[in-house]
């Protein structure tokens, strides 16, 4: 799931190099565009969380009939997946946004 979420947005944000080149060409500053970039990225990885522990929530209670020695709330669980995966996405989300907003907004316009 890790991979997967990094893969994702990481292509999603690298996408748009050549809108943080314009930005940065109009006047913007690197710290504003990450921020902007982190803010846009992590909105969907906060509604996958919220999405999923509902979800899992739900759903253990028509699994607990397989579910051996294990809570079917177990809050460790609960807890540390999402942390986890958010963690990931920032991280998906920062790399790309850092590696682009040090992009000349020169050549992040010539970029196709």
């Amino acid at each position: 799931a890790a991979v997967g979420i990094y893969g994702v947005i990481s292509y999603g944000v690298t996408q748009r190099t050549r809108e943080i080149g314009i930005r940065l060409a109009l006047g913007s500053d690197a710290r504003g565009v990450r921020d902007l970039v982190l803010r846009q990225g992590m909105r969907p990885a906060y509604l996958g969380a919220a999405l999923g522990l509902v979800s899992a929530a739900v759903l253990t209670r028509f699994l607990r009939t397989i579910l051996y020695q294990v809570a079917p709330l177990d809050w460790m669980t609960f807890l540390l997946v999402p942390i986890a995966l958010l963690g990931v996405a920032a991280a998906a989300v920062l790399i790309p946004a850092v590696r682009a907003s040090r992009v000349a907004p020169v050549e992040a316009l010539r970029m196709e």
